[in-house]
């Protein structure tokens, strides 16, 4: 006889296979070729989880390592850590943020099913972002903007650094700021991928939310050490830069008092933290809410970073 949990298995396992497969940025091509304002853009595949958009339209990848006809060392690089299914329309409203302002952007993906199998997926997605980031020393400046479970994707990043300070204390010297939308915790993780997967079928975010509490008590080796591994070195970040924590009071994934824990925890290593709660904005929802609200707060972040031009402001997109 088949019993009720083999049957919630098998029905996520067919939901898991039909949505959440990594998906192609922009285009099926390994690169392809977009006008943003007067300028050409590049978008090269790294790997299937992180896409390279460059203000050189003439960028060849070779593994890890980015060629580009004109020197990246101006430039600085986005890397922009996103949330579950996010749709593409979407990541490049915020994409096109940092473009319009000259950056270089890195765009990395995680699928439910990479985040539930960290061994097979989320850390595989870390070492070559960290690979990537290593590889291309020419970005003297990067600048991270994580949504919701991007802090688990920078966290495990982090535990590599942690394993190797002297191969990677490199890149950590040249995050220059970090930014975090809604950031969730791996207390979240059970409220958060529900809704990501089923964010309109509250009979279905229950099913889910059922199974991974079964998944993190069956699963510790496979998967919950690793969460509560990244969660660690999240909260004790290796990143000394200033940070900004973008956050609504009612978002249920990315709560006021997980952030504000994570900040406080910053705050006693020395980080500079600022902090905007939006009001009544849903989970990574802030932007769609307060346009210009949002974009202020990127724009006075910046300029602290000594990134920001009187001339060269990001400006508010519908």
């Amino acid at each position: 006889m088949i019993s009720g949990r083999a049957v919630v298995c098998s029905f996520l396992r067919r939901q898991f296979n039909h949505r959440l497969q990594p998906r192609l940025l922009v285009s099926k091509q390994n690169m392809a070729i977009m006008l943003i304002a007067p300028r050409l853009l590049s978008t090269n595949e790294i790997t299937k989880n992180i896409k390279f958009i460059s203000h050189d339209n003439d960028v060849t990848v070779s593994k890890y390592k980015v060629k580009a006809s004109n020197s990246s060392e101006s430039r600085p690089l986005m890397v922009m850590l996103c949330w579950l299914l996010a749709k593409d329309k979407h990541i490049m409203k915020f994409a096109n943020l940092y473009l319009q302002k000259g950056f270089d952007v890195a765009l990395v993906t995680i699928t439910p099913w990479q985040l539930m199998w960290p061994e097979k997926g989320s850390r595989i997605i870390a070492a070559d972002l960290l690979s990537f980031l290593q590889e291309n020393q020419d970005y003297q400046q990067i600048l991270l903007h994580g949504f919701s479970v991007g802090g688990y994707m920078w966290g495990e990043v982090l535990t590599y650094v942690h394993s190797n300070r002297d191969k990677y204390n490199n890149v950590i010297d040249r995050v220059i700021g970090h930014i975090w939308d809604s950031a969730a915790d791996v207390t979240e993780f059970v409220v958060g991928t529900p809704r990501a997967i089923f964010p309109h079928n509250p009979l279905l975010q229950s099913i889910v939310e059922k199974y991974l509490m079964y998944h993190m008590k069956a699963f510790y080796k496979q998967s919950t050490q690793y969460y509560l591994r990244s969660s660690q070195m999240f909260h004790t970040n290796l990143v000394r830069s200033p940070a900004l924590f973008l956050m609504s009071n009612t978002d249920p994934v990315g709560p006021v008092s997980s952030n504000m824990r994570v900040r406080d925890s910053w705050d006693s290593l020395g980080t500079k933290t600022y902090i905007k709660i939006f009001d009544g904005s849903s989970h990574v929802g802030h932007y769609r809410k307060y346009p210009k609200e949002y974009v202020a707060e990127l724009n006075a972040f910046l300029d602290v970073l000594n990134l920001m031009k009187n001339e060269d402001k990001i400006t508010a997109k519908a």
